[in-house]
């Protein structure tokens, strides 16, 4: 694989926060097949997927990837949002500057909340990429009662104090020392406010009420066994998306971060990741889910 070269920098966004970058651009001499933009998940940061990152270089796409507001490297407190729509600006000025740098419009690939925030930049207009992947999207997360309580106080009484987001990191991957590593990583944080976590709500919601309206490629990865995310509305998202343009992925028993799970799985699922890109890139036939026993698709999906 031809070395790509690693950018660092950032990029003011609308208020004039400085969000951190990162580009990987392949030499000129190497086979380039586009490019795509990682939107990562809560808590996290863009450094934690230099793997996929790699996965993508060898098979000819080009990577961005930032620090969303108040995660990683990117400013800001700690989960906070200065409005509704501030990730979706961000996501919006990110991706225009990287379509105008690479000169063809980039794949958009969100994890989580991050899936959250492409699926809604997509469905209502912010982006329009090159194809859409969503990796076990926040379509619906896993509220309970008394989570659904506190966040209908917490947006009126204080929507923007920080307050544990309830992330159980042992359910981030099956693989222990993925989880050790993810407590350790100092640039993730465990916190979120309630205007955060209304923005993650109604992106997803709106997101399925405008999935038939998407006109680009799109792939759908869930892990069976996710207890982060609800797998029913992401699987619901990609039952409503036009049936020419839609892939699902369903692995079974497969935690949340579906590229950090133990070593032969994550494999399984980096390898459907870029083979689909490469046949959108291409403009090939989309390779088919496996039908095996534990890839089921979804009612209604083609194929």
């Amino acid at each position: 694989m031809s070395v790509a070269a690693r950018t660092v920098r950032t990029l003011a966004m609308k208020d004039g926060t400085p969000l951190h970058l990162e580009d990987w651009v392949l030499p000129a001499q190497a086979a380039r097949r586009g490019s795509a933009l990682i939107v990562h998940g809560l808590g996290e940061h863009i450094g934690r997927y230099a793997h996929v990152v790699s996965a993508l270089l060898a098979t000819g796409i080009e990577v961005r990837g930032y620090d969303q507001r108040g995660f990683g490297r990117s400013p800001g407190g700690r989960g906070v949002i200065p409005g509704p729509d501030a990730l979706l600006d961000d996501a919006r000025i990110v991706f225009d500057d990287w379509h105008r740098d690479r000169g063809d419009a980039p794949f958009l690939i969100g994890h989580s909340m991050g899936g959250a925030v492409a699926a809604r930049a997509v469905t209502g207009g912010w982006i329009a990429p090159r194809g859409l992947v969503l990796s076990s999207p926040a379509i619906a997360g896993r509220l309970s009662s008394l989570q659904k309580f506190a966040l209908r106080v917490g947006r009126r009484l204080s929507p923007d104090r920080p307050v544990p987001s309830g992330l159980k990191s042992q359910y981030v991957s099956r693989d222990a020392a993925v989880v050790d590593d993810y407590r350790r990583d100092a640039l993730n944080h465990g916190l979120i406010t309630p205007r955060l976590a209304q923005f993650i709500v109604d992106a997803g919601t709106q997101a399925l009420a405008g999935a038939g309206r998407v006109h680009v490629p799109t792939l759908v990865m869930i892990g069976s066994g996710d207890r982060l995310v609800d797998v029913a509305s992401a699987r619901l998202f990609h039952d409503r998306l036009p049936a020419a343009l839609r892939t699902l992925h369903v692995y079974d028993g497969f935690y949340h971060e579906l590229f950090n799970e133990p070593a032969a799985d994550r494999a399984r699922a980096l390898s459907d990741l870029v083979r689909w890109l490469a046949a959108v890139a291409d403009g090939s036939p989309v390779p088919a889910p496996d039908r095996g026993p534990d890839q089921p698709l979804a009612p209604g999906a083609p194929g």
